[in-house]
């Protein structure tokens, strides 16, 4: 076995699902409170990406003479702003107006709030794909095995890291993160105790968005170029991996990020060992996605909930 090649295709991996674990949070947030999935989100990633690159083509100029780490974290903080903003409006906007209705009408509407966010994009940014500018000086840095990692991969995976140590400190050591726990074991409970729900369920989707912007961010930054509709695979991808690791669990979101970027890029690394054509590399999640619903249908770190009928 060529331990090099192994250890070239782990790198690519997990820097691959550190983006997959940011949108699958979001994923996991908006379900774990409001028990539906938002199919938008694929949608505001691809926001997310565009915002990054005309940010940074407005502000260069102001940039220069900037450490380019300080001009990257503006780029990243001020596109993760946008789409916590986005995220808002789309809430307030779509799914407000609809939370008494059937789940099957807001999944509806969620579907159309995709469609509306591509073509919107499409029409505004124009159909061709664009390339993403180098927002900081990129070397290849050799590790130990004979595998190698770009600034960018080290970049990904150390900021995934923060804002996955940021979430869980907002989740577990905060007022609104308590309001949000509450919120999600039970609704009519925690607005009988005053928890005020609009602005819960308004943070719930900035919070989401604004991962899923930083995930953006980060993937035109490892494959510099984006299209209208670059949200669509990854965003179902991500859902795949909120499934897997257990809807409604932020530890298990994470978890099955990472797992999918990693078994999508040992395929990709391995197609000719294990008879697979590495263009099915995208089927790989779906076949997941079957097997996890058959045999464990809560997911890796999910729990099963009784509902009455």
């Amino acid at each position: 076995m060529d331990w090099g090649n192994f250890a070239q295709q782990l790198v690519n991996g997990l820097s691959l699902g550190a983006i997959y674990a940011l949108i699958a949070l979001g994923y996991t947030m908006v379900y774990g409170v409001l028990r539906f999935i938002n199919f938008a989100h694929g949608d505001v990633f691809m926001i997310g990406a565009f915002a990054g690159l005309y940010i940074n083509r407005w502000l260069k100029p102001f940039f220069t003479g900037l450490p380019e780490a300080l001009s990257t974290a503006v780029v990243l903080l001020l596109s993760m702003g946008a789409c916590a903003c986005l995220g808002v409006l789309i809430e307030k906007l779509a799914y407000k107006p609809l939370r008494n209705r059937s789940r099957l009408t807001v999944l509806i509407t969620a579907i159309g709030v995709s469609l509306f966010l591509s073509y919107s994009a499409q029409l505004i940014f124009g159909a061709a794909p664009k390339g993403f500018p180098n927002l900081f000086n990129s070397t290849t840095h050799d590790l130990p095995g004979g595998a190698s990692a770009t600034t960018e991969q080290f970049v990904v995976l150390g900021v995934t890291v923060l804002l996955l140590a940021a979430l869980r400190w907002i989740v577990l050591g905060t007022r609104m993160g308590l309001a949000m726990r509450a919120l999600s074991n039970n609704p009519a409970a925690a607005s009988l105790m005053g928890v005020n729900t609009d602005a819960v369920i308004s943070f719930t989707f900035a919070l989401g968005s604004a991962l899923a912007a930083a995930a953006g961010i980060f993937f035109a930054m490892l494959y510099q170029a984006i299209d209208p509709f670059m949200g669509i695979l990854p965003g179902i991808k991500a859902f795949v991996a909120a499934v897997l690791g257990g809807i409604g669990s932020l530890p298990g979101a994470a978890l099955g990020g990472v797992l999918i970027g990693l078994i999508e890029t040992l395929v990709v690394g391995y197609s000719q060992d294990i008879g697979i054509p590495s263009g099915y590399r995208d089927a790989v999640a779906f076949v997941l996605l079957i097997l996890i619903l058959l045999f464990k249908p809560a997911g890796l770190l999910g729990k099963s909930e009784r509902e009455k009928v």
